[in-house]
This record gives structure tokens, sequence and C-alpha cells, in this order.
């Protein structure tokens, strides 16, 4: 396991507080699941935590970002965010099927009390840590 440095903007901590009470501790586990998941790879030194679009936002050298949010406009829901254009999303559909609920090629989307399936997670948000390693692998490596 490397020793992973976190390079936090403020900013994020305030964007956490804002969320809605029942979604916080929701967001948070994201957060924890993208961060423990950088901290597994050893090519992973350091992942930046800022806000893209004003949605926390996760970047790591060779990666591709991971962003997370709730919004008021979909308030039963919250997702984790990919690259549209890359094949992230369409790759996650093929290997994990109906596992997860997905919003066009561009997120997964989770609903309050949704039981978050965590090592499929932790599979989709290692291909995108590691995107720019494993695009050109079929399904990603996986």
């Amino acid at each position: 396991m490397s020793k992973l440095k976190i390079v936090s903007n403020p900013a994020v901590k305030s964007k956490f507080k804002s969320y809605p009470k029942e979604y916080q501790p929701k967001l948070t586990f994201l957060r924890n699941l993208i961060l423990e998941t950088a901290n597994e790879h050893d090519s992973i030194e350091e992942i930046e935590e800022t806000l893209k679009w004003g949605e926390p936002s996760y970047l790591v050298k060779k990666g591709s970002t991971i962003r997370i949010d709730w919004k008021a406009k979909n308030p039963d829901q919250y997702a984790m965010y990919f690259k549209c254009t890359s094949k992230l999303v369409a790759t996650f559909k093929e290997v994990f099927g109906d596992t997860f609920k997905y919003e066009n090629n561009r997120a997964i989307l989770f609903g309050l009390k949704d039981k978050v399936p965590k090592k499929e997670l932790k599979e989709c948000i290692e291909m995108a840590l590691r995107y720019h390693h494993v695009k050109h692998e079929p399904r990603l490596g996986k």
C-alpha cells in the first residue's frame, strides 16, 4: 500500500457541510472509498481533492476525474460522475450490468436507502483512477 498524499482544497469541506444532513454520510462514504482505493495502488502517490463545476472532484496523474454530488433538482439521489467521453460508464455497464443504476454515460446513481456494492464500486473507481493506463485494454482490464 502506498503512502497517499491528499492535496485538499478547503472549499471541499464546506461543500460537504452544505449537503442535506441525510446525504452527508453517503457522500463522505463515496469520498472515503475513492481515497481508500487510491491508497491501495502504489502507482498513485498523490490525489487532488478540489471542486470542479461546484462538485467534490478527485484527480490523479494518469487517471480520469471522478466527481461526487447531490443535486437539489434530483433530491432523492446522489451520484458518482465520470468523464462522459471516456469508456468508463460503458465498461461499467458491460462488466457489472444492473448492479448499478446509471445516468447515460456519465454517472452511477444511488438512492438514499440503497446499499452501495462496495467491492464493485471500488473496481469502477480503480478503472477511473488508472484510466490512462488501461483505456486501451479490453473492458479496461476487467
